[in-house]
């Protein structure tokens, strides 16, 4: 019989190609299992906050819920759509939220009450508790009902910054996957018509104009006034997607799951575009295709 994280580790990864293949129905039946197989009483709070299990199956029609944001930036923006849809369900519904991003999430309709995320107890009553994550188990999500409502985050947008084909730019990722990074020495996107922008805080892209801010709420008006967002895999990513924002999105090799497998667009976000390394650590093909594509839109608009 295989040992406890044998067994979990074969469940990620069972779930992890379930999702890929964009079998999600496939992929909560793996993680209904995993629910079943806790022992009662098993407890989870010696764990990193990004590996704990927070829900428990129960229901969450008219229930107090509390949805903890435990997982990263771009996690709580994606899967903050369903949030919409939980208060609907629930009686109560509190959101455990990054400060930086209860701003942003203030800006959605009918979500419910908004907290700051930190360490310790939230301090609250309720019924059921979830991570924002487990939203889209809890609610059994298929690809048939997204990307839903987008945009779902709602910022006014801010004054448009050139009179070229304007492009904000993010090419530094988290630093727990720098797979996911490009560096500048790497980067080339220079098209003649192009006006480009760094979005990113640290380090500002050299060669391009800095509209980086620590404001969410002006990232947001900014990314909304750009003709077109290229990113790597993180947080940008997301919140162009929320905003309905045209963005091209720059994966690796191996691409996280949400991305599924083999394609250029994804059901989560109707405005994006995938570009994905056609071998491992391979970013040259995919910055001479962006920018061959760059051209045409800088002539068309």
């Amino acid at each position: 019989m295989a040992h406890a994280p044998d067994v979990l580790r074969g469940a990620v990864e069972l779930w992890t190609t379930a999702m890929r293949e964009g079998d999600f129905e496939r992929a909560w039946r793996v993680a209904d299992d995993q629910i079943a197989r806790r022992p009662p009483g098993a407890t989870c709070w010696h764990l990193p906050r990004h590996e704990q299990w927070i829900w428990n199956g129960a229901p969450l029609d008219d229930a107090r819920v509390l949805v903890r944001c435990y997982h990263g930036l771009g996690d709580t923006l994606q899967f903050a759509r369903f949030l919409p849809e939980l208060r609907a369900r629930a009686s109560q519904t509190t959101v455990w939220v990054q400060p930086f991003l209860a701003p942003l999430l203030a800006t959605m309709a009918d979500i419910g009450r908004l907290l700051p995320l930190h360490d310790g107890d939230p301090c609250v009553d309720y019924d059921v508790d979830i991570e924002i994550m487990e939203l889209a188990h809890a609610l059994r999500v298929t690809p048939q009902v997204l990307p839903g409502r987008i945009p779902y985050l709602h910022v006014p947008p801010g004054s448009r910054p050139s009179k070229q084909f304007s492009v904000g730019v993010v090419t530094q990722a988290g630093k727990w996957d720098e797979e996911r990074s490009i560096l500048p020495s790497q980067l080339d996107l220079g098209v003649e018509g192009v006006a480009l922008f760094s979005l990113q805080l640290a380090p500002p892209l050299p060669g391009m104009r800095d509209a980086s801010t620590p404001d969410p709420l002006l990232l947001a008006a900014r990314v909304q006034a750009m003709d077109l967002v290229i990113t790597v895999d993180t947080m940008l990513a997301h919140l162009a997607g929320a905003l309905g924002v045209r963005t091209w999105v720059l994966l690796p090799f191996d691409a996280d799951w949400r991305w599924l497998t083999d394609r250029t667009d994804s059901p989560w976000y109707p405005t994006v575009r995938l570009w994905r390394q056609p071998r491992p650590g391979d970013w040259r093909s995919v910055l001479d295709a962006v920018r061959v594509e760059l051209s045409t839109c800088a002539r068309c608009g």
